[in-house]
């Protein structure tokens, strides 16, 4: 096949973003320029790599294959350039994913931990809403992701290349409210009184639940503000502005004003904190890490 290595990085972006159109602004590509890139790519491999669904674009079982091997050359062509450059002053580096709260506390004292024990490992990071981190974790972009899942707790790796998932903890949702408001002296919630309540969320995605809304609620919850960052989200409802959902694990990162309060009825609703990475990828450095994220996590 005659495939040039940024045809490989069109088809690892295009894999990891989901649409032509979000992998063209992160290559600075034009849409139309993805478009003609892919249309090489399956005339090179002379099969189908993508397939249309509503949203965006999904790999083929033709593509799927591919793409290990993609993300092998793209690595190595990375290494090269590293090799290039000269020394570097550590051995291994990680490019590491995490769901949006995940940098509030959980990952900074994991990779504060680490930077003492292994300062032979460079860990670099980057957010992303969970089903984007998967998709960056399988086409090779990101070595590994610390991501959520919710019950009824489904495989990650259902797809190809398969997953290798270690669960970190399990955490119990509350709501965040303001300590100074109406609702600040309160130990639980109902499920009707929330309700009645603005709700802080994230901006809306056809591939997550909506995040930050009570997800049990009997009704469709008046959302007053979408901020996708969580420190805004929790300063806006340190003013008295809203409430919204937060775990349980990340009462040291509240701001002053704010309290969470447990919903007394209804379902318990708990999300566990996982973190994966390729099954063809387990290494020591990996393995290090790992270790270095459940002290924290739990």
């Amino acid at each position: 096949m005659d495939i040039s290595i940024s045809g490989l990085r069109v088809l690892r972006e295009v894999a990891e973003r989901g649409t032509f159109t979000a992998a063209a602004h992160a290559l600075g590509y034009t849409q139309s320029g993805i478009s003609r890139q892919v249309a090489a790519l399956e005339t090179a491999a002379h099969t189908r790599l993508f397939d249309r669904v509503p949203g965006g674009v999904v790999l083929t079982s033709a593509g799927s294959r591919l793409l290990p091997h993609a993300a092998r050359v793209l690595d190595e062509m990375d290494a090269a350039e590293r090799t290039l450059r000269g020394p570097s002053p550590t051995e291994h580096t990680i490019r590491l994913g995490m769901f949006f709260s995940a940098g509030a506390v959980l990952v900074p004292r994991a990779l504060a931990a680490l930077s003492r024990n292994r300062p032979d490992i460079a860990v670099t990071t980057r957010e992303g809403s969970s089903p984007a981190l998967i998709r960056a974790v399988r086409a090779g972009s990101l070595d590994a992701a610390v991501v959520t899942s919710r019950p009824p707790h489904r495989p990650l790796d259902s797809e190809s290349p398969g997953l290798t998932v270690t669960t970190l903890a399990e955490v119990t949702l509350m709501v965040a409210v303001a300590a100074s408001g109406p609702l600040g002296d309160r130990e639980s919630l109902t499920r009707a009184e929330l309700m009645d309540q603005r709700w802080i969320a994230a901006p809306s995605r056809t591939d997550e639940p909506l995040l930050g809304a009570w997800p049990s609620l009997p009704g469709k919850p008046h959302v007053a503000h979408v901020a996708r960052d969580w420190m805004t989200k929790s300063s806006l409802v340190a003013a008295g502005l809203g409430v919204t959902t937060v775990a349980s694990n990340m009462t040291d990162a509240l701001p002053v004003g704010v309290r969470l309060v447990r919903v007394a009825d209804g379902p318990t609703e708990v999300r566990r904190i996982v973190l994966a990475h390729r099954a063809d990828s387990a290494e020591p450095a990996i393995e290090a890490m790992t270790d270095a994220l459940t002290d924290p996590a739990a």
